[in-house]
């Protein structure tokens, strides 16, 4: 499906769920792979020791995406431990569900402080690291941001923030031979999908259309990933795709 040998990726979020998939698979497809994680050490050290086990190449790197010196270091030991990144994933997320009334300011920058400006931060840092041989960036929206539910306000927003940045800088990018692009994923079975007690069978019977009958699974995400961030995918640049399997 995609090539990353001598490769360089910053995944950021990368010490479980869908970035911890995409941080394997791109691994598998030969890419070194620097695993960004927040506050999750011990996750971010297994998703690495898999991939070295499996022969591949990653080092765990501690940052908090929301805050300018953090995605400056993670960057600048990337390039130190791996060598120049070429390949950005913008996973780092965090969300929380809520009615209107009980919507906070802490909250909401909470949220968009990291979906957001945690997104813009990374992209400001890899157009650098880039140092114009050109690149890949991938954003993560959700299929929220276009149908969003009930009590998401705040979540369905900072996504929708990403769409937009997403077909900006593919335009704003585009001379410098940068792709940016957005995954939006669906309901997929991930740590906090499960946390919160969730599953296919009470997503129906919340409602959901589920049209190919499951939910998705980090490595169904993990593959469009690799896609977009290999030479395959050479020709798209401001897309947003949903990795959902039919789900709106």
């Amino acid at each position: 499906m995609g090539d990353l040998t001598g490769k360089v990726a910053v995944v950021t979020g990368a010490s479980k769920g869908i970035g911890a998939a995409i941080a394997k698979t791109f691994a598998e497809a030969g890419a070194a792979v620097a695993v960004n994680y927040a506050s999750s050490k011990a996750d971010a050290d297994r998703v690495v020791g898999e991939i070295v086990k499996a022969g591949g190449k990653a080092v765990a790197i501690q940052a908090d995406v929301a805050k300018r010196a953090d995605v400056k270091r993670l960057f600048a030991e990337t390039m130190e431990k791996l060598g120049r990144p070429s390949i950005v994933v913008n996973n780092a997320g965090v969300y929380s569900f809520a009615p209107l009334e009980d919507v906070t300011e802490e909250d909401f920058h909470r949220q968009f402080d990291t979906n957001v400006l945690g997104a813009i931060l990374a992209t400001q840092e890899a157009v650098k690291a880039f140092d114009g041989s050109g690149g890949s960036v991938i954003n993560f929206s959700t299929i929220a941001s276009t149908n969003p539910s009930p009590n998401s306000l705040v979540y369905s927003a900072s996504k929708s923030a990403i769409d937009t940045i997403t077909r900006e800088l593919a335009l704003e990018l585009a001379g410098k031979g940068i792709r940016v692009n957005a995954i939006a994923p669906g309901m997929t079975e991930t740590e906090g999908f499960a946390a919160a007690g969730l599953s296919a069978e009470s997503a129906k019977a919340l409602g959901f259309s589920l049209p190919m009958g499951r939910i998705g699974r980090p490595k169904d995400v993990a593959r469009v990933a690799l896609f977009l961030a290999s030479d395959q995918s050479g020709w798209v640049t401001g897309e947003r795709i949903s990795v959902s399997g039919g789900q709106r």
